[in-house]
């Protein structure tokens, strides 16, 4: 028979699931609405158009193109250098380091989660900027021939660049990606790990043959997460980023703007309903960006992780 504290709690939970997803319906709601005005007003293809002219409410000409290119391509840079970096420290902390050095690690690891943006930020053009410039300099002279090493509209010299933002972005995605899989890899069987030790497996083999393969769903979900995160990620990018009147192409020494900095630096000059529109169509294109990554992010923990 079914408790009367059972069914408060399950009311309870449902309903609260229920005010989620409701919540978020009406989050992608209003920014429909809100943007489909300046969308009709538009002068420019909102997809393959790189100008984002809203000063004007008579003249709107906007589109998302160098916005999507800039934001995908310093999340996945960001992701890119994150991703091998929390793997290792997982793999150190579940793995290798006594109980004494793993608890306070991975406390340490988590505290990088409450550092402000802003610090971030700061950190990376004040600090890292200067820093890192030799690499980049070298990297543009003798590489320039790539596509991701020419020199940019903002240049190697400068640290205002996709370079940089996205080795601070790659910061910020630790404690997300070290989290997850360092939780999912310290479930993996006892049995398993003592069976392989018995037929005579070295650590590292223990590892590449039992660990790996059940924490790879979780380790690939964490870093699905940490790109939704990237995506969305606005104060320290619009500090170090450096606006340019030049199209973005593709180089890691290019500046610009993703959605989220572009509407920080813009939004609060606005002054008139389209205008502040055809922000919301770029935030609405975010939404949906970083709500796909997420999903994605979830189906792949739902059918990949095994339970203990």
């Amino acid at each position: 028979m079914v408790q009367r504290g059972d069914r408060v709690f399950s009311g309870l939970a449902t309903g609260s699931g229920t005010f989620v997803v409701v919540v978020i319906g009406a989050i992608g709601l209003f920014l429909l609405l809100q943007a489909i005005p300046s969308l009709v007003h538009n002068h420019a293809n909102f997809l393959t158009n790189r100008e984002y002219l809203t000063d004007d409410p008579n003249n709107l000409r906007f589109g998302i193109l160098d916005l999507l290119e800039v934001t995908v391509e310093v999340s996945v840079y960001a992701l890119v250098l994150a991703m091998p970096v929390g793997l290792g420290i997982a793999l150190f902390l579940t793995q290798y380091a006594p109980a004494r050095v793993s608890r306070p690690f991975a406390y340490l690891i988590d505290l990088l989660a409450a550092v402000p943006s802003i610090i971030f930020g700061l950190w990376g053009i004040l600090v890292l900027a200067p820093v890192i410039r030799p690499i980049a300099e070298w990297l543009n002279a003798h590489f320039g021939w790539i596509w991701l090493f020419r020199h940019g509209n903002v240049g190697p010299d400068l640290g205002s660049n996709l370079f940089t933002a996205g080795i601070v972005l790659a910061a910020m995605l630790l404690p997300i990606i070290t989290a997850i899989t360092r939780e999912v890899f310290s479930r993996t069987p006892t049995a398993q790990i003592e069976g392989a030790l018995a037929l005579g497996a070295t650590k590292w083999e223990v590892i590449r043959t039992t660990v790996l393969p059940f924490g790879r769903a979780g380790y690939v979900s964490a870093s699905m997460l940490g790109l939704g995160r990237a995506l969305g990620e606005t104060i320290a990018l619009t500090v170090i980023l450096s606006a340019s009147n030049q199209a973005f192409g593709g180089s890691l020494f290019d500046g610009g703007a993703t959605f989220a900095s572009k509407i920080a630096l813009s939004f609060a000059e606005l002054n008139n309903a389209l205008s502040a529109g055809a922000y919301i169509a770029a935030g609405l294109v975010l939404f949906l960006l970083t709500f796909a990554v997420n999903a994605l992010a979830r189906w792949i923990v739902n059918r990949g992780v095994p339970q203990a």
